[in-house]
């Protein structure tokens, strides 16, 4: 019998940890996804990318802070569109004994300003956030993501929604 009370929280490398649900912060996060002549704007983080965005600060809205967590990321001023997905993840912070309930928001997004630059990058990413990367659509399935969720499904999905011309 499952034990309600434990979760399990994953690392960036995939390794379980089972949690006590009142160790657990909550954390809302917002992402961005940008496409430019049949690639992907991602940002690199270790040997590996994920999409730009992160959490949302009490009192920001969330198209706030998907502004703003892309301009920190990448450099880019952007307009949000629609959203693709929304996903949950359990996880373990990197390098602390800190594990977090998060709901995960993906959102298209078309650039309206800025230049792609790491200058913006919070002094705490600094350490593993690199330059982000246009990375051609027929070599996503080639690529490492650092998250917990499926990348590839929500990239396809965007894609078709793309497609349809849905950002408003």
């Amino acid at each position: 019998m499952k034990d309600e009370n434990i979760i399990k929280c994953k690392n960036v490398y995939g390794k379980e940890f089972e949690v006590s649900v009142d160790k657990l912060t909550f954390r809302p996060s917002a992402y961005g996804i940008i496409f430019q002549d049949n690639k992907i704007l991602l940002s690199r983080q270790w040997d590996g990318y994920d999409f730009p965005g992160g959490g949302i600060k009490i009192g920001e809205t969330i198209e706030e802070a998907l502004k703003r967590e892309v301009k920190e990321e990448t450099g880019l001023d952007i307009k949000m569109g629609d959203v693709v997905a929304c996903e949950n993840s359990f996880f373990k912070y990197r390098q602390k004994e800190k594990y977090v309930q998060s709901i995960l928001m993906y959102y298209l997004c078309e650039i309206v300003g800025g230049e792609i630059s790491s200058d913006f990058l919070a002094e705490s990413e600094k350490d593993y956030v690199g330059t982000p990367e246009w990375i051609d659509l027929e070599d996503i399935e080639k690529i490492k993501f650092y998250n917990s969720i499926d990348s590839l499904k929500i990239i396809k999905k965007a894609v078709e929604v793309y497609e349809h011309g849905s950002i408003q």
